[in-house]
């Protein structure tokens, strides 16, 4: 379910003070509820996800789809994985290589357990009821934050956020096109992954 803007204002997120300068594209609650000491289970769920790879046939050609665009176009392919990237560009408007130096020393997430070393993300920090992971490309700078929102009476529910700094006009218009394809069918495709794991193994 997608959800409105606003709520990243019901509660006080560690990530607000890291992207101040970044925009909200999009703000969703995960088909998954749990007490308060579940987040370490909704984190290991999320990393052991293996989408779009196993995802349905749709998701799977728009990634393809794009991976031979970004070829074409010099955008890279977005499967390819943060270390095998090599050095990304810098966060728009800044010269900062990474998000980490605004992350507060004693919160950065230097765990091995939480580093993927096949997925496009590096890992920003982590908290008992926060998780960011940054990602770098040709269109954006982007920042993916997973939260463990309390709702009240000892229950508390997943949320994703994404937050982005397009590159320029091109990378403006390119998170426009895209847009459509994610809300119609990558991010139900990704809820109903997400729900099925969590059901089998929770």
């Amino acid at each position: 379910m997608r959800l409105p803007d606003d709520v990243l204002k019901t509660q006080d997120w560690i990530i607000d003070d890291i992207v101040p300068d970044f925009e909200v594209e999009d703000v969703w609650a995960l088909p998954v509820e749990g007490g308060a000491d579940d987040f370490p289970a909704v984190v290991e769920r999320q990393q052991s996800l293996d989408f779009p790879a196993s995802g349905p046939l749709p998701v799977r050609l728009l990634w393809g789809i794009r991976d031979l665009l970004g070829r074409a176009f010099g955008l890279g392919r977005i499967s390819t994985s943060a270390d095998a990237a090599g050095a990304w560009p810098p966060v728009p408007g800044t010269g900062e290589p990474s998000l980490l130096a605004r992350v507060p020393e004693d919160l950065r997430d230097k765990s091995p357990a939480t580093h993927f070393t096949d997925k496009p993300f590096r890992p920003l920090y982590r908290t008992h009821t926060e998780l960011a992971d940054e990602i770098s490309n040709r269109t954006m700078y982007g920042v993916m934050h997973l939260a463990w929102a309390d709702q009240g009476n000892g229950c508390y529910r997943a949320q994703m956020t994404v937050y982005v700094k397009p590159r320029g006009t091109f990378g403006k218009a390119y998170m426009a096109f895209i847009k459509p394809f994610r809300y119609a069918i990558v991010y139900p495709a990704l809820m109903r992954h997400f729900e099925r794991i969590w059901s089998q193994q929770h």
